[in-house]
């Protein structure tokens, strides 16, 4: 069993930046994929970045390739996301997660264990 808790969002100006954390309970991270997925008002939740179990393997969504950027640092159970030149449009909450697969995915199904999740708001 693993418990997620996010910390780090908050409000900030178009332009600005923001770190996420992610810190797990457990000592098995290690062995987890990692994402992060969001979820704005009325909207799906939908995929946003992924991380492999070593770290050496990450992908992105298109709407944030070359802002975002997702690690972990498994010594500390715990994963990032470092949000650069936020957009109003990244307004949303952001939600880490956790996977037991033994394969990458987007799904936010295929993920086993979730934070409560850290609100990102992006003013103009």
């Amino acid at each position: 069993q693993v418990q997620l808790v996010e910390s780090g969002g908050g409000l900030v100006q178009a332009g600005g930046s923001l770190r996420l954390s992610c810190v797990a309970s457990g000592r098995t991270f290690g062995s987890y994929t990692m994402a992060w997925f969001r979820q704005a008002p009325g909207k799906e939740r939908e995929f946003v970045a992924r991380i492999s179990s070593g770290g050496a393997w990450t992908a992105y969504s298109d709407s944030v390739k070359g802002r975002f950027t997702i690690s972990r640092d498994n010594t500390k159970n715990t994963g990032y996301l470092q949000m650069n030149s936020l957009k109003p449009e990244d307004t949303a909450v952001y939600f880490c997660a956790a996977s037991v697969k033994p394969y990458y995915t987007r799904m936010s199904t295929d993920y086993d264990y979730w934070g409560q999740g850290t609100q990102v708001t992006v003013s103009n």
